[in-house]
């Protein structure tokens, strides 16, 4: 065989090496051998989170309605005399993404130790409807507030309150 041959085959052969070795995959302490997490928030089902009791203090009735005005903010709703609360999650957002929405006002302020804003979507100021949104478990949640027409709540005040007063408990 000549040379130019022999050479040719080792050439060959170190290619044929290096692309076994590729095609192996990552060794064991590569960071691609470990599966990526779920984000928390992904497990999470808004309907169950509050207990009857907790709804009942909140002045809600403790059944839940399905609440998904968008497929990607899946949640329920809890009907009151004097108000309605809304409980939703998303997956993809933060308090600060959500800052760039549409809103009347955004005033960020830590609930209950987590980076939080409350919120009053456009076109809601002085209709008695408010939101906390919550970073949580790689999204946020989204509490809402909306007073029935007529009373006398107020919808921020009581949105931060039951924020305030459940955020804590929320998927990390």
């Amino acid at each position: 065989m000549s040379s130019f041959f022999r050479s040719a085959r080792a050439t060959m052969v170190g290619i044929a090496v290096l692309g076994a070795a590729a095609c192996a995959g990552p060794t064991a302490g590569d960071d691609r051998t470990q599966p990526e997490e779920a984000p928390a928030l992904a497990g999470f089902d808004p309907c169950t989170f509050f207990a009857p009791e907790e709804l009942s203090s909140f002045g809600v009735g403790p059944e839940a309605e399905e609440f998904t005005p968008v497929s990607f903010e899946p949640g329920c709703k809890w009907n009151g005399e004097d108000m309605d609360l809304t409980f939703q999650k998303n997956e993809d957002e933060s308090v600060q993404s959500y800052a760039t929405s549409n809103w009347d006002s955004y005033t960020e302020a830590p609930l209950a130790g987590r980076t939080a804003a409350i919120a009053v979507p456009a076109g809601g100021t002085d209709q008695g409807v408010c939101e906390a949104v919550v970073d949580t478990g790689g999204g946020v949640v989204l509490y809402g507030i909306t007073a029935a027409f007529g009373s006398s709540v107020d919808a921020c005040g009581e949105v931060e309150a039951i924020a305030e007063r459940t955020a804590s408990r929320l998927p990390e």
